[in-house]
């Protein structure tokens, strides 16, 4: 094919212009739930958002955000550099698809130029059009500029490969390794395409056998190790090293042994590229390369000082009694690669930089090198077991110390942090505590453990997914004898089969490539979330008829369904690429797969293996995977280039080949139009503003000067990016009740930020530092009342007196009370133990005293209130603290002020459009906004206040409308109050409309065998008691036509 290169540029462009066009067109214009309101805020002010951190992608949005015309259009700038990042990708996947073609087959004829382009076509727009993809490709997330660095940096190697025999061609590796520690910055998934990366340089440069391959393969494992395990942790860690040296052994200021140790590495990384460019000593070369790998942090691996020095000494060794080995060509390579990659990691400075300008959000405050290391560590996350480790029941070992039996812990690094300054003394760090982890039993410890959590629904759900039995395990307690049954290997394996590959995994790959139930997330439901094919006699047999599945389900726009045929082509493709020789050489096509599948294995499974997430996430983690399917997406593309090569094989002249060839490719194109076709309404965002606007929904529930508690991602950063970025509510404080537990948030509560002023918190930092009250044990010895100020007076009072036999603080009494400004006592909810978080509340509750208003969110667990519901009011999406107790002892509805916000103050993002698309987490939004209308018109009823109240439901169904949120219970209760208003027909066609899902969900489940019924007995039953209400309450106000409709499928649920 004449200028196959001119085509082949031209037509990847056309791939990016399509998906440019498709993801613009349905991007998000303003903030998404999760984390996407929290990177757009650190986006816009330069904030430090939640650790490892994305200092480059803040950067990189905080360009993109310049564009902006006002602070409402912020939002949609960081959005589009989603889309920007996602349509490049595609891009070079399209160039990806079509340089691994050519290694299979050169365009030297036109059928075989179209064979390759429209291979790049059909695989980059199944990628484009692809239900993970798309989803990350319209928010302003990490993901797609991670998949972006994929991309670029895979066809990179690609590009080496192409030009690996000419002079300069050392600069694609140097390019790829400044883009992956530009990456570090924004996502660490890029890494994992080491391997693949190491194995095209060794296919280009050996003679391939399948030992070469395994040593080379073993190679880019280790520096895959080095920079994960060495130059990520190491450059903070030995930077550390140098700080405690400077500071507290040299009586320095604070930063000498960093700055010391940044020239230190700039110099030996320069003196080991200056020598092994000149080549002109072995010696000064194997001295100055050695500085430069142990002062980059790369031999420190695992944070271990004897690892690096042992590494160093061993890299130094080899180098001097085998100078020749590596030449200096290569050495000069590495050492500039590693220069790179610190420089890209370097933009982890701007999180350090910003951490010390105090900006209002800096979580974790990495403000110093120690900060830093623990954030990029992710330390507050805990540890989770990887390749040894215990199983769920594991009791922990004992040790005995005089006449009890304490835990065994194993005590790792310490912990430190700046001492706090006093005039006159000089700077220096603490140690404020050790990383501990418990030691448990090894009788319950297995290698590649699965089933690790002891969370009591994690234990749960463990024993189902994995159908456990277990063996019996004898072993001494404390000196008691006791029994146990241990999950056996077998089971743990089962586990890692059945719920982290096929349901964690495997069912993500199938969603992008052979169809979608719907976009309800899925705990082992059949009737949610599952993967499907759009045959019926392969779907029913899975998952029941579903033909009968309610409605609401059928009508769900996350139903999608590609008949599987994008995995058929990349089954075909996988089988071409395998079977495909290259003139003599019967490997190529196999050199070929081996990349492929690398790329698809460790973006894939690996990543299963290495999460070894836990059952119940919060939500659906198919993003994780993005990276497989891409490489899913290259077979999709051979697919094409499989079924053309194959057709044409029986084919003589070239003009039929020619013709078949393009007959294929745009038969093939169906392929991915069905997905885009099947994926749009449920990947369109556009005109949708729900989460900027319920976020500050929550605000404007408040008053001037509040203090809101919030607790989950989605009641705190809508929040945050409300006042961060729009300016709404910056006299108000949100104050995150998960993050209350931890030292750095409260130094941040006790500052003022834009126009709120401090919290109201007298505790100093020695009293909540790192190991300091992070619990109160309850000693009732007191045995009565006691004021949280006198008792939290007693628990940080350093009296020797205050502390029990084991020296320990303790609250005195289980009767603790805040005095409310008319002298009646609040008394809290009884524990044995209460949280530094509970504390915190307590403590800004008593020493606010009703001064500043302090909210609770809606949505914030009942475990948070310790007690006070009496004394709480709701007020919109807010519960307001009152010194007022009710006199039936719940929460009371403030219907003026909540009226007043509902109806008049608060925006409702859209949801009314029809057709408008909302998501499962975004619904369960609505409805508690729509929850929260039907306590308003309740209460109005009550208070007599008829026509306010009739006018709350209408308004609930003009914003809330039952064509885009079906209705539930809350509806079924709105529509009782409908009759007692008497509108009684817009009341029962709610009934009817309830009833009716109601009684869908029975039929469907009549329908399925024993088994399948068992499964979705819980929604089942939850269905049957809203009928239950429906027609209780249609039978109380006289509908006996609705009763007697469906009473015959209530009584089917009964006889089930």
């Amino acid at each position: 094919m004449k200028h196959f290169k001119l085509w082949n540029t031209l037509c990847g462009w056309i791939a990016f212009a399509i998906a440019t066009a498709a993801y613009l067109l349905t991007l998000e214009p303003s903030a998404s739930f999760w984390d996407c309101g929290e990177f757009i805020s650190s986006a816009w002010k330069l904030d430090v958002g939640h650790p490892p951190g994305a200092p480059f992608f803040m950067l990189m949005g905080r360009f993109f955000s310049l564009f902006a015309a006002d602070t409402t259009q912020v939002a949609l700038c960081v959005n589009a550099l989603s889309a920007l990042a996602s349509s490049f990708t595609i891009l070079f996947l399209f160039w990806t698809i079509t340089a691994l073609a050519k290694k299979l087959v050169q365009p030297d004829t036109l059928w075989k130029g179209i064979a390759l382009l429209g291979a790049g076509m059909v695989g980059s727009l199944a990628y484009t059009f692809s239900d993970t993809f798309w989803f990350s490709a319209v928010e302003g997330e990490v993901y797609a500029s991670s998949s972006l660095f994929t991309a670029v940096v895979f066809w990179l190697i690609l590009k080496w490969d192409e030009q690996a025999d000419e002079e300069g061609s050392d600069r694609w590796l140097i390019a790829i390794a400044y883009l992956m520690g530009l990456s570090i910055g924004v996502h660490l998934l890029n890494l994992l395409t080491i391997p693949a990366i190491v194995l095209v340089y060794y296919f280009r440069k050996y003679d391939f056998s399948w030992a070469g391959m395994c040593k080379a393969f073993f190679i880019s494992c280790a520096i895959l190790l080095v920079i994960l395990y060495g130059i990520i942790p190491g450059f903070p860690t030995v930077a550390g090293w140098f700080e405690l040296l400077f500071v507290n052994g040299l009586g320095c200021p604070f930063n000498t042994g960093l700055a010391v140790y940044i020239v230190l590495v700039i110099a030996s990384l320069v003196w080991a590229i200056i020598e092994t460019n000149k080549d002109q000593s072995k010696q000064r070369i194997a001295i100055a390369c050695t500085l430069a790998f142990a002062f980059s942090g790369a031999a420190f691996l695992f944070e271990k000082w004897w690892m690096g020095l042992g590494l160093s000494a061993g890299l130094l060794t080899f180098m001097l009694m085998k100078p020749h080995f590596i030449s200096a060509r290569w050495l000069n390579t590495t050492m500039v690669m590693i220069t790179v990659i610190l420089i890209g990691y370097s933009s982890y400075a701007a999180l350090v930089i910003r951490s010390n300008a105090d900006t209002p959000m800096d979580q974790n405050s990495p403000d110093n090198v120690f900060s830093l290391k623990y954030y990029l560590n992710r330390e507050q996350y805990g540890d989770r077991p990887l390749f040894y480790g215990q199983a769920y029941n594991a009791p922990v070992e004992l040790k005995v110390e005089g006449n009890m039996c304490i835990p065994v812990e194993k005590i790792g690094h310490a912990q430190y942090a700046p001492a706090p300054s006093v005039e006159g003394e000089k700077d220096k760090y603490v140690v404020t505590g050790y990383k501990t982890n418990y030691v448990f039993m090894d009788q319950f410890c297995m290698l590649f453990p699965r089933m690790y959590s002891s969370q009591a629904s994690h234990v749960q759900a463990y024993k189902e997914w994995a159908q456990v039995k277990g063996k019996r395990v004898k072993y001494e307690y404390c000196g008691q004898t006791k029994t146990d049954y241990c999950p056996t290997f077998g089971e743990n394996l089962r586990f890692f089969f059945r719920y982290q590959v096929n349901f964690m995994y495997w069912r993500y790959f199938m969603w992008n490539f052979s169809g979608r139930q719907n976009d309800l997330q899925s705990y082992g439901d059949i009737t949610k979330g599952n993967w499907i094919t759009g045959f019926d006699v392969i779907d029913n047999a899975m998952l029941g008829n579903q033909d009968l599945l309610p409605t609401e389900l059928k009508e769900n726009k996350g139903h999608n369904v590609y008949y599987m045929l994008p995995l058929l082509l990349g089954v075909i493709g996988i089988v071409w690429q395998l079977s495909k020789r290259n003139g003599e050489s019967a490997m190529e096509g196999k050199k070929n797969f081996i990349l492929t599948f690398l790329l698809f294995f460790l973006t894939g499974l690996a990543i299963v293996m290495y999460l070894n997430q836990t059952p119940y996430q919060p939500r659906e983690r198919d993003y994780a995977y993005a990276g497989s399917f891409y490489a899913f997406c290259i077979w999709i593309g051979l697919g094409v280039l499989a079924l053309i090569d194959w057709f044409n094989s029986a084919l003589k002249t070239n003009a039929g080949k020619t013709i078949t060839a393009l007959l294929i490719t745009l038969v093939t194109l169906l392929v991915p139009a069905q997905m885009a076709s099947q994926n749009w309404d449920d990947h369109d965002r556009s005109n949708r503003y729900a989460c900027r606007d319920f976020g500050a929904n929550y605000l404007k529930s408040c008053e001037d000067q509040a203090i809101l508690f919030s607790n989950g991602d989605n009641d705190t950063f809508p929040l945050w990016y409300n006042q961060e970025v729009e300016g709404v509510g910056t006299d108000k404080r949100v104050c995150n009740l998960s993050y209350l537990q931890t030292d750095w948030y409260i130094s941040q509560m006790k500052r003022p930020y834009y126009e709120s002023q401090a919290l109201p918190i007298s505790w100093e930092y020695k009293d909540f530092m790192p190991g300091k009250n992070e619990i109160a044990r309850v000693d009732n010895r007191l045995g009565q009342p006691i004021s949280v100020e006198k008792a939290f007076a007693f628990l940080r009072s350093d009296d020797p007196r205050t502390k029990n036999r084991e020296g320990d603080n303790y609250l005195p009494s289980d009767q603790l009370f805040i005095t409310t400004p008319a002298g009646e006592q609040m008394m809290l909810k009884k524990k044995r133990m209460y949280t530094r978080s509970e504390m915190m509340i307590m403590e800004m509750i008593e020493q606010n005293d009703f001064e500043r208003p302090m909210y609770f969110c809606a949505t914030v667990g009942n475990d948070y209130y310790l007690g006070l519901e009496p004394w709480l009011e709701l007020t919109g999406l807010t519960y307001q603290i009152t010194p007022t107790r009710s006199a039936d002892g719940q929460p009371r509805v403030n219907t003026e002020k909540m009226y007043e916000n509902m109806l008049h103050k608060f925006q409702y993002g859209n949801m009314n459009i029809p057709g408008i698309y909302i998501d499962e987490n975004l619904m369960r939004m609505c409805r508690t906004h729509r929850m929260m209308l039907a306590q308003l018109a309740e209460q109005l009823i009550r208070e007599n206040q008829k026509e306010k109240a009739l006018e709350v439901l209408d308004f609930a169904e003009e914003q809330l409308p039952g064509y885009n949120i079906p209705y539930d219970y809350t509806s079924a209760s709105m529509a009782g109050m409908y009759f007692l208003l008497g509108e009684d027909e817009k009341g029962l066609a709610i009934m009817d409309n309830v009833a009716n899902t109601c009684a869908e969900y029975i039929r469907f489940a009549h329908s399925l065998n024993k088994r399948q019924q068992e499964v979705m007995e819980s929604t089942t039953g939850r269905q049957a008691a809203i009928l239950s209400y429906v027609l209780q309450t249609c039978e109380r106000h006289g509908h006996r036509e609705l009763v007697e409709k469906y009473y015959a499928d209530y009584a089917a649920y009964a006889g089930m």
